[in-house]
């Protein structure tokens, strides 16, 4: 009776340990901690307790070395994908909706094709000759997506002092990627094109950045996932734009060089002191 149920136990550790290779032969165990994660709700914010707010925009560029975890691999992985990647299979299987970069208020749909083109990946024809009939015949290539050339995104992001809780808080409202490219024919030295490729409301976008984890440098088996890294603020940017009376115009219609910079972190400081001026010591 002890053999057969020891003979049973051996049998049932064997076959589970056989499923769990075969599911992920790089690991020793299964990963299921960030995949059944559900974002943290908002919490209710009334209009009569918010005493002070301003609309930000942000860049988050993908070279400095802490914000490598979002562009990062540059092709997917088993079990990761660097931002844009996700953004896009979140466009193409999840009904994530992009939105048009004429403006940034989340109201003009855009379709997978007008992304392509945004990236130059339409597909083109082109005259081959069939090796059966040797006739000339059409045949459409499709394009290549190039989604490395991601190297920038814009944030949008709200601001606010909510005088119930007393504190100073920040809901990010929307995310845009920037391509970074150079023309066809031309060098690096003639200068790299910059181009906005679409809108993601982030509120939207939660439920999927949730699901999937980002690199820990430091753990493997302490992950994050890409709603950590937003909610958390663990990333580096610079404030580029603050809505202001001259049509929420950029630091860089008024000021040039290191002093679009100083005005940046002038921007910054304005922030934290008005929370820190509130406090009585």
């Amino acid at each position: 009776m002890k053999k057969s149920l020891l003979l049973l136990i051996g049998l049932a550790l064997f076959c589970s340990a056989n499923v769990m290779s075969q599911t992920n032969p790089t690991s020793v165990y299964s990963k299921n901690h960030i995949k059944n994660r559900k974002p943290i709700p908002y919490s209710n914010i009334r209009e009569s307790d918010v005493m002070w707010s301003k609309l930000v925009w942000r860049i988050v560029d993908l070279r400095e070395k802490m914000n490598l975890p979002m562009y990062y691999p540059t092709t997917p992985q088993d079990d990761r994908y660097s931002l844009i990647d996700l953004l896009m299979y979140g466009i193409e299987n999840e009904g994530l909706t992009a939105y048009s970069t004429n403006d940034d208020e989340f109201k003009e749909p855009m379709t997978l094709d007008e992304i392509h083109t945004k990236f130059d990946a339409q597909a083109d024809t082109m005259m081959q000759r069939n090796r059966l009939t040797g006739e000339l015949e059409p045949v459409i290539i499709p394009g290549e997506m190039h989604t490395d050339d991601v190297k920038r995104y814009m944030v949008k992001e709200q601001w606010f002092f909510d005088k119930q809780t007393s504190t100073m808080q920040v809901r990010i409202i929307g995310i845009c990627p920037i391509r970074e490219y150079v023309k066809d024919g031309d060098t690096a030295m003639d200068g790299v094109q910059m181009k906005q490729l679409f809108w993601v409301y982030f509120p939207e976008a939660r439920p999927l950045l949730a699901t999937h984890e980002v690199f820990n440098p430091f753990n493997d088996a302490a992950r994050y996932s890409f709603d950590d890294l937003f909610m958390k603020r663990r990333f580096s940017s610079f404030i580029t734009q603050i809505s202001n009376v001259h049509n929420n115009r950029g630091i860089s219609e008024y000021t040039v060089g290191i002093n679009s910079m100083l005005e940046a972190e002038k921007i910054k400081n304005d922030i934290f002191e008005y929370e820190h001026d509130l406090w009585e010591y």
